[in-house]
C-alpha cells in the first residue's frame, strides 16, 4: 500500500473513531430535526395554500432539536426528507474528512521514524557495514563490529540515567 495512504490510517485512527462518533451525534440532534422541520413546513404551506414560511420551518426545528427522542420515534413520517438530506450532509462529512487524511499524510517515506535508526535500510542493507549479532551496541539488532577496518568512531547522542 502507498506509504502516504498508510501513514494517514495510522496516525487518524483515534480520529476515525471521534468523527463516527461526531457523525451520529450530529445527525441525531441536527439533520433529524432540521428534515422533520422541513417536512412540517412544507406540509402548512400545502393545506394553507400559502408560500414556504421560514419562521414555522425555524419555530418546528428549535422545537425538534430540544426532543431528540421525540425525532427517533417519528423517523417514519419523514423519511424521505431526512435521507435526502442525510446523503448530502455524510457526502459533506465525508469530504472533511478526505481532506484532513491528506493534510496528515506524512510528506516523506522516512517521516517518524528515528534518525540514525536502523528503519532507514531496508531488507539488512545496513548489515553491510553493521553486525547483527556481536560488537559494540548501536541499536537493537545493530552492533559495530569491533574488527572492522577503517574508521570505527561512535558519537553518542542523549543522556545516560543512572538512578
Amino acid at each position: 500500500m502507498n506509504y502516504k495512504i498508510e501513514g494517514a490510517l495510522r496516525k487518524n485512527k483515534k480520529t476515525f473513531i471521534l468523527a463516527a462518533i461526531l457523525w451520529l451525534f450530529l445527525t441525531i440532534v441536527f439533520i433529524m430535526p432540521i428534515s422533520c422541520g422541513w417536512d412540517i413546513a412544507l406540509k402548512e404551506a400545502a393545506d394553507t395554500g400559502t408560500k414556504f414560511s421560514m419562521n414555522t420551518f425555524a419555530m418546528s426545528v428549535g422545537e425538534r432539536i430540544a426532543q431528540p427522542f421525540l425525532n427517533i420515534k417519528e423517523l417514519g413520517t419523514y423519511w424521505g426528507s431526512f435521507i435526502s438530506l442525510l446523503w448530502k450532509y455524510t457526502l459533506g462529512f465525508l469530504g472533511i474528512i478526505v481532506i484532513g487524511l491528506f493534510r496528515t499524510a506524512p510528506k516523506s517515506k522516512y517521516q517518524d521514524i528515528e534518525h540514525g535508526s536502523s528503519d532507514w535500510c531496508e531488507r539488512g542493507e545496513q548489515f553491510k557495514v553493521l553486525s547483527p549479532k556481536k560488537g559494540l551496541i548501536l541499536a537493537e539488532g545493530n552492533y559495530l563490529p569491533v574488527d572492522k577496518r577503517g574508521n570505527v568512531n561512535i558519537l553518542v547522542v542523549g543522556r545516560i540515567r543512572c538512578w
